[in-house]
């Protein structure tokens, strides 16, 4: 990685994170069926792609869970354009601690590698924390176990928590491990 060409980058003033609102809903779906489409397509079978699609990125999906269920979903823009996504929820929170669960952190394909996935995963922490405050704050993500990506959050301090095979509807299991971080 070019550390320089990388901070230079991040310092584009073009390059931007804002919060998803319903009116983002059209822009993640074209992010997703991009990028979620290239990180499963030697994972998952046809027949699963789609229904995963479908499960969290249909419209309908999308609205729930952003006016719903309380997902906070942030959008990367490079250089204007729309590149990649992260949501999260609180999933618990008891005195003193609150669990967050991050949902969804995707980049388009060319982006990846380029140090814009850790700086969107970092966005993510920083309001998490935030929202935390003097609570301890810890978050979990389900990371399918033959994804590339756990080397990345590995890198990123996360480890693997534990390990489960989920079963998601339509007779299909998510295979994951549930990595974790404290923050």
């Amino acid at each position: 990685m070019n550390q320089s060409k990388n901070n230079t980058a991040f310092r584009n003033p073009m390059n931007t994170i804002r919060k998803a609102t319903p009116s983002d809903i059209p822009a993640i779906r074209k992010m997703a069926d991009v990028a979620f489409r290239h990180t499963y397509r030697d994972i998952l079978t046809p027949q699963q792609m789609e229904y995963m699609m479908e499960w969290m990125y249909s419209e309908a999906s999308l609205h729930e869970q952003i006016e719903t269920l309380g997902h906070q979903y942030f959008i990367l823009s490079i250089e204007g354009n729309d590149a990649g996504y992260v949501s999260f929820n609180i999933e618990k929170e008891d005195d003193n601690r609150i669990l967050f669960h991050l949902q969804k952190i995707y980049l388009l394909p060319e982006l990846q590698g380029r140090g814009f996935g850790a700086l969107l995963l970092k966005h993510a922490e920083a309001c998490m924390k935030a929202r935390g405050g003097a609570e301890a704050v810890r978050y979990e993500l389900n990371v399918n176990r033959n994804n590339r990506a756990v080397a990345f959050y590995e890198h990123m301090g996360l480890y693997k928590d534990r390990e489960g095979d989920f079963p998601i509807g339509g007779g299909f299991f998510m295979n994951d491990y549930i990595m974790a971080k404290e923050l």
